[in-house]
């Protein structure tokens, strides 16, 4: 295994023409030190200065000024699709759970809890495997870092919680 040193910074969308890629669920694209292997084999340390959301696309930049894509791996996700996507798209959001938003399909990680709810909500579910690159927030790129945001507000912090109808 090629020891390719280490990637200090991040280069946001600058995946193309890299000399080698590492692919990343969505929980495994949120690091800072890690050890990881590219898809030729190489090994890389990641030491960002500070915990970093890496999407599709991202580079790794090594000491060297070479460049190692990032690319979303293939993962466990639900389909989502039925009349009233607002409506669906709002109870995934209550429950603090990242969500991919198209025109007529919302995406989530798999998860049974959430999936049975949706259908009771009269959502089309369909299990499938594909990356996953949610909704990154309202505040900029990456995603949404904690839950803290005041207040008592009637929700929980439970995210496999039943509606509240």
């Amino acid at each position: 295994m090629a020891d390719l040193g280490r990637a200090q910074s991040v280069e946001r969308g600058g995946g193309e023409g890299a000399s080698d890629r590492v692919s990343l669920d969505f929980e495994g694209r949120l690091l800072r030190r890690r050890r990881l292997v590219t898809e030729n084999g190489g090994s890389l340390v990641v030491d960002l200065p500070e915990t970093t959301s890496l999407e599709d696309g991202d580079a790794l930049v090594l000491e060297s000024g070479a460049r190692v894509a990032v690319a979303a791996a293939d993962e466990p996700l639900l389909q989502i699709t039925g009349p009233n996507l607002p409506r669906l798209a709002w109870h995934i959001g209550n429950r603090h759970t990242p969500c991919r938003i198209e025109r007529d399909r919302l995406f989530i990680r798999n998860d049974h809890v959430l999936a049975d709810m949706l259908r009771q909500l009269g959502a089309e579910v369909t299990p499938l495997r594909a990356p996953f690159s949610p909704e990154g927030g309202a505040y900029g790129h990456g995603r949404t870092m904690g839950h803290d945001h005041g207040g008592d507000h009637g929700h929980g912090h439970n995210p496999h919680a039943t509606p509240h109808e």
